[in-house]
């Protein structure tokens, strides 16, 4: 059986999104997958980390639309001019796009968020009644503080560092953006005489914008996200991943879960992937965790099934 792409384009919050649309050559609707990017300029491929994703997906029978990120290839805007919220109610434009297409079963059709991107379906889905299921694939349970300061700790230490000294200027560059402080402050830290190169070779990304785009997002605390959330949820991680505490995140997602107050619907279901990277993959960036596409797809389509009685085949 074969597929069909379009290349289409929608409002979102304030801005124009474009993307691309997949759909399986099948009779009948199908359920939809919503791909939400990474950090960064993501676009809808983020990076070449979507397309196998997308490709088993729609094998599998079900219609799969990723977009670029406001400001990033076709899509109006500028993300670092916003924060997450503005993330999410794209997401959500996004979503009911999808949902609205001819030959897509709304009610059986989710959203799949990665990294960055679990924070933004988590905020785009919590409290929410209409929507399905949810999978969120390397998303920290902490800050984007606390996971960033994870990540500064491994590259330091992969890369022989003073660990210590990089995670002094990371703790003071924080606390200078909480008290709100600009980014000709924050650079005099950052690159003050005796700083690491370790944690100036990373500052050297950073500009005006994108110092204001963390500032608003470094304390955005996604579990009262997570325990508002009405509907099944699959948190997906690489055992391996040295940009975010599994192990921690795990356990947070699961209190937040087990919250006496949560609706008994909202399952939570938790894989990880034995030595695999943040984005699940192993020996190298084209080859994702032996079983991941396949129990991705499998948890995706019970819940779908759940919603309408069948997935076509």
């Amino acid at each position: 059986m074969g597929e069909q792409t379009h290349d289409i384009t929608f409002p979102g919050a304030g801005v124009t999104l474009a993307g691309s649309l997949t759909v399986p050559d099948r009779d009948g609707p199908v359920p939809g997958v919503l791909l939400v990017g990474g950090s960064g300029p993501s676009d809808r491929h983020n990076d070449t980390h979507f397309p196998p994703i997308r490709a088993h997906l729609v094998a599998a029978g079900f219609a799969v639309l990723s977009y670029d990120k406001r400001g990033v290839g076709g899509s109006s805007g500028a993300w670092q001019d916003g924060g997450l919220d503005d993330l999410a109610a794209d997401a959500l434009a996004a979503w009911e796009h999808l949902r609205a297409r001819p030959g897509v079963l709304a009610g059986a059709t989710g959203l799949f968020g990665h990294s960055e991107g679990g924070w933004v379906v988590l905020r785009a889905a919590t409290g929410r009644d209409d929507v399905p299921w949810l999978v969120v694939n390397g998303c920290p349970g902490m800050t984007p503080a606390e996971q960033d300061r994870y990540a500064f700790e491994n590259f330091t230490r992969r890369a022989g560092g003073d660990v210590e000294a990089v995670l002094a200027v990371y703790d003071r560059v924080v606390e200078a953006a909480r008290r709100g402080a600009d980014f000709a402050e924050a650079t005099r830290l950052a690159t003050a005489p005796g700083v690491p190169p370790e944690f100036t070779e990373n500052w050297d990304d950073v500009d005006e914008r994108l110092w204001g785009f963390l500032k608003r997002k470094q304390d955005h605390d996604p579990v009262p996200d997570i325990a508002g959330l009405r509907c099944p949820l699959l948190a997906v991680f690489g055992g391996a991943d040295e940009l975010v505490p599994v192990v921690d995140s795990a356990r947070l997602f699961t209190a937040a879960a087990t919250r006496p107050d949560r609706p008994r619907g909202a399952t939570l279901a938790t894989a990880v992937f034995p030595g695999a990277n943040h984005r699940v993959q192993v020996d190298g960036p084209d080859h994702l965790a032996p079983g991941y596409l396949d129990a991705l797809t499998a948890w995706i389509r019970d819940r779908a099934e759940s919603f309408h009685g069948g997935v076509p085949g």
